[in-house]
């Protein structure tokens, strides 16, 4: 990883020039959805470090990434499943539904209704145009499409691993849930070599509706992965937005939800550890566009090394958005005196009766606390591990439970 910060966005904007130039004729349903937003994508510059919502987030290391499209990838290692989980395994070139019975109130969207869907969400949650997203849509010649209706009893697994293949490799997700739709959905997104994964995840939710979505993103040091989730919700639904993530040299996740009229329930929850180079850069946006809704968001990192962490959330409260009840807490530890930290909860209010709050606090393991568990027979070492994995777990119980398969506390603190 270069870890020398750019002062323009020259070299990231030749190195987009080169993957352009390096990618197939779109073809496929998505033929001309790539066409347009690959005109779109020579057309904008680089993110830089000029730019206010990237003065934080150097992403020179992308540019020493290979400028070439990863098309197919081998098949991950995975730990089994129950008979009651559904997995998808993305990315292998072959057709992800193939040989696998989707559990009832799932259904593939047919490509006239990709057409007519995609990028609706996109627009909405005013991410048209940001260089992340028209990077992605370039690039993704296939969308997981899904539509949800009534509960669904089987939880959803998609499991993408870039492997040690160098490249950039895409992923595209629409899910529409009709009204009181149910569905519990954990996406995994691996890496274990220098490249960069671009997730794209649009989801809309009808009146009534629930969805649990649970993000594992476990990178090496050389990859990078550009995630953005845009998400709209009629009133009376419900989402849940769960992340962990860990490994990565550049990490840069941008939730965006917006409450179409109000009266619906959001609820954010992430926790990231960086540690050595590493840096973790989230810029979160909830809007209530309506009365009467609700929003509660905790952030949490854990910053060893020389790793950074970056978190900039924004909750959006116009004049008809009254009687919005709206929390969001930044809670960070600093494991390092080498490590950073920069953190920024935003409201933005302007209608008069609401309650909302916001928080943060930069802290270290508690002297108090650690002498208390020695004073009980137990090592320094130990002592510290278990205040850690307490600090972590409030986030990591969140996710879907098929996630623990995935052993991601145990992930997230292996080397700390």
């Amino acid at each position: 990883m270069v870890e020398a910060p750019i002062k323009n966005s020259s070299a990231l904007d030749d190195w987009c020039e080169r993957l352009l130039h390096s990618l197939e004729a779109p073809s496929g349903p998505m033929a001309a959805c790539q066409a347009q937003s690959r005109n779109h994508l020579e057309t904008l510059s680089a993110p830089n470090l000029r730019q206010e919502a990237w003065r934080f987030c150097d992403l020179a290391p992308i540019a020493e990434l290979e400028p070439r499209q990863i098309c197919s990838l081998g098949e991950p290692s995975v730990p089994g499943i129950s008979d009651q989980v559904t997995r998808l395994v993305l990315g292998t070139g072959q057709d992800p539904f193939a040989g696998v019975t989707l559990p009832k109130g799932l259904s593939p969207l047919s490509d006239a209704e990709l057409k007519h869907s995609l990028g609706h969400t996109l627009n909405l949650a005013t991410s048209k145009g940001q260089w992340p997203v028209a990077l992605n849509q370039a690039i993704a010649s296939q969308v997981i499409g899904l539509r949800v209706s009534g509960i669904v009893d089987s939880p959803l697994e998609l499991v993408c691993d870039a492997g040690v293949d160098r490249g950039v490799f895409a992923v595209r997700v629409l899910l529409l849930l009709e009204e009181k739709a149910k569905l519990e959905l954990l996406q995994v997104q691996l890496s274990s070599g220098a490249n960069l994964t671009s997730v794209l995840v649009e989801a809309h939710l009808q009146s009534e509706a629930k969805l649990r979505h649970g993000l594992l993103a476990f990178g090496h040091p050389q990859a990078a992965l550009l995630a953005h989730l845009a998400v709209e919700q009629e009133p009376s639904s419900d989402v849940s937005l769960v992340s962990v993530s860990q490994g990565w040299g550049v990490i840069r996740h941008e939730p965006q939800l917006i409450q179409l009229n109000g009266g619906a329930k959001s609820q954010l929850r992430a926790l990231q550890l960086v540690q050595a180079n590493q840096l973790a850069d989230t810029h979160s946006c909830v809007r209530f566009n309506g009365p009467e809704g609700t929003l509660d968001q905790l952030h949490k990192v854990v910053a060893a090394g020389h790793g950074r962490s970056v978190f900039n959330g924004v909750v959006q409260v116009p004049r008809e958005a009254q009687r919005t009840d709206a929390a969001q807490l930044s809670r960070s530890l600093l494991l390092s005196d080498r490590a950073r930290i920069d953190t920024k909860p935003e409201l933005e209010i302007v209608a008069d009766d609401v309650k909302c709050a916001h928080g943060a606090t930069v802290s270290r393991l508690q002297p108090e606390a650690l002498f208390y568990l020695q004073s009980r027979g137990i090592s320094p070492d130990q002592a510290a591990q278990l205040l850690l994995r307490a600090f972590c777990d409030e986030v990591s119980c969140m996710l879907p439970s098929i996630s623990q398969a995935w052993q991601p506390l145990a992930r997230l603190l292996d080397g700390v």
